[in-house]
């Protein structure tokens, strides 16, 4: 049993590989009075989470777009019968034309197409039949859930190194703006990320959430994620 997510009290999205890959995401809509987790067993499902604002934050939306479709091409017993006999051409026609449904989910959502496009290049190169395309799109979307997370460590550290570097202070106030955190991502964070990353220096005194916008986000979102991470003097 093999599971993919952050060390944190909050996980955006459970991922497993085995015995046989699942995807789980947090309905964000819920937050902060549930956490509920809604399975995503075809593109349909990624689809309707993403449209309904049920997950949020650009980079967490990329990456269940891609998930979603690559356990359905894998998992999905209705897909798999679909797709069964198709000829290389057909079943990369077939996948593109999941692919452009997804993107009709967000069409603001520059990562989502970005991620879309990184599939596409992806099956590009493939060998040519049904059974590399879909194990090609299942590990490049494996691959982007561990890039995600292995970035978002990055901009954590390093973003902590240039503030305690800047003000020249053992300790720091912060104010954030907008949704960052885990729950904008597979983990860890971008902008929250860098908090986090103070934090577990003992460098960070204080945070204040700014922004509550849209369904009230900076309330119920990163408010909420700056206490169940226990951030000091969070508001």
């Amino acid at each position: 049993w093999t599971k993919m997510t952050m060390s944190s009290s909050l996980e955006s999205l459970r991922y497993t590989k085995t015995p046989s890959p699942k995807l789980e995401v947090l309905d964000q809509l819920l937050i902060p009075h549930s956490k509920e987790y809604i399975d995503i067993p075809n593109v349909e499902a990624a689809w309707s989470v993403i449209r309904k604002m049920q997950i949020r934050g650009a980079p967490l939306i990329a990456l269940v777009a891609c998930l979603g479709l690559a356990i359905d091409i894998n998992c999905n017993e209705k897909t798999k019968s679909e797709m069964a006999g198709l000829d290389g051409a057909a079943a990369k026609e077939f996948i593109q034309k999941k692919m452009d449904y997804l993107a009709t989910s967000r069409p603001t959502a520059v990562n989502l197409f970005n991620a879309l496009e990184e599939v596409k290049q992806i099956l590009d190169k493939s060998d040519a039949s049904t059974t590399a395309y879909c194990k090609a799109v299942i590990n490049h979307a494996e691959f982007m859930l561990e890039r995600d997370i292995s970035d978002n460590k990055s901009i954590g550290n390093n973003g902590a190194d240039a503030i305690l570097k800047k003000t020249g202070k053992e300790t720091v106030r912060l104010v954030t703006i907008c949704n960052t955190g885990s729950l904008a991502t597979a983990g860890y964070g971008t902008a929250l990320g860098v908090a986090r990353a103070l934090q577990e220096r003992s460098a960070l005194a204080s945070i204040h959430a700014l922004e509550t916008r849209p369904y009230n986000q900076g309330s119920r979102l990163t408010a909420f994620e700056i206490l169940e991470e226990k951030m000091p003097n969070g508001t």
